[in-house]
């Protein structure tokens, strides 16, 4: 008789046991308290118990008494499946809906937040810098980097940064610095302009792939009309292999830096920077700015033009002239009778120029 009042006991301590677990397994399955879409992060060096308590702290797991069983209900888990043991750091997406399991889930498989960063075409370094600083969960590091010692890091010491990184949309989570990003978009430019350089039309009057750069770059600035890059291009080749001065206005206003506030003077003009291509004769001793794919593609391939001018209609779209006499007609009409609406390149997308 004894031992069949024992085996009801083992029996019901057992089924207690089984209600039990799945009980707690419940609460792992339930909603986590998420009124709308946010973003946690998981720390390096994060327990599960740590992370569990952070979830706690920060209300998702719910009153202390759910909390408490939410987090019993997760190491009951982690039992089984030795979840702790492949915590990957980050940061995760919540959404409403989203349940403690789901979260554990995604932090074992280090499903993490892609967040992205755009180097817009045309961009200085000096722009470049400060953009990355506003990236929102991008780890900085270059403050205090001067240009010299962040070339250094990419392998390239002693050369400018102007115009080595290629202008994209970069992806990046939480574990990535602003340095990792750069170094992407470093040796993705070093590869366009390597491609670029091999595959380069004949007689072309540039010393070496450096150069390339440093054309791309201009026609970057002075056009953000596809069609018109590859004639930009033509312009200034042939104006290089007839010794001309390229005289190009966004040289002068990198030459000028933080001191150009929207208008060109004719003492501008004739400042002698390094850059200034209305003072110096060939291309200036660095690019101008962050040229993108197609801008460098029309440096190695510029347009058979017999154009040696262009002057900006006034819708970001230019005039190009042969002789002297054409390009002085177009400057008299477009740049001397600006309309109020004018503008040297094109209107913002939505715009109407």
């Amino acid at each position: 008789m004894r031992a069949k009042y024992v085996g009801l006991l083992a029996l019901l301590v057992a089924f207690t046991a089984v209600g039990t677990l799945f009980w707690l397994a419940g609460h792992v399955h339930r909603p986590l308290q998420v009124e709308q879409e946010q973003v946690v992060s998981i720390a390096p060096g994060s327990s599960l118990n740590g992370v569990l308590r952070k979830f706690a702290r920060e209300g998702l797991l719910g009153d202390p008494g759910e909390a408490k069983r939410r987090r019993l209900g997760a190491r009951l888990y982690d039992l089984f499946t030795d979840i702790s043991q492949r915590i990957q750091v980050g940061e995760y997406a919540l959404k409403p809906g989203d349940t403690l399991l789901q979260l554990l889930l995604r932090i074992e498989r280090g499903d993490v937040v892609q967040r992205s960063f755009t180097l817009i075409e045309g961009w200085n370094m000096r722009e470049l810098r400060a953009a990355l600083t506003t990236a929102p969960s991008l780890r900085q590091t270059l403050e205090g980097m001067d240009d010299n010692a962040l070339m250094a890091a990419l392998g390239l010491p002693g050369e400018s940064p102007e115009g080595w990184f290629a202008p994209d949309t970069w992806h990046y989570t939480s574990n990535d610095s602003d340095l990792d990003l750069l170094r992407r978009a470093f040796e993705r430019q070093q590869t366009l302009v390597n491609d670029a350089w091999s595959s380069r039309a004949a007689n072309l009057p540039y010393s070496d792939a450096y150069d390339v750069l440093i054309m791309a770059s201009i026609i970057e600035k002075e056009t953000g009309v596809p069609s018109e890059r590859g004639e930009i291009a033509g312009v200034f080749v042939e104006r290089l292999r007839r010794g001309m001065r390229l005289q190009t206005d966004p040289t002068v206003i990198y030459g000028m830096g933080e001191r150009y506030n929207g208008r060109i003077r004719s003492a501008d003009l004739r400042e002698p920077t390094p850059w200034n291509t209305y003072v110096i004769k060939g291309l200036p001793p660095t690019p101008i700015a962050m040229p993108g794919a197609d801008a460098i593609r029309a440096a190695v391939a510029p347009a058979q033009t017999q154009a040696l001018f262009f002057v900006a209609r006034g819708d970001g779209s230019h005039v190009f002239s042969r002789t002297l006499e054409e390009h002085n007609r177009a400057v008299r009409e477009f740049q001397l009778r600006r309309r109020e609406d004018y503008r040297s390149s094109p209107a913002p997308a939505g715009n109407t120029p």
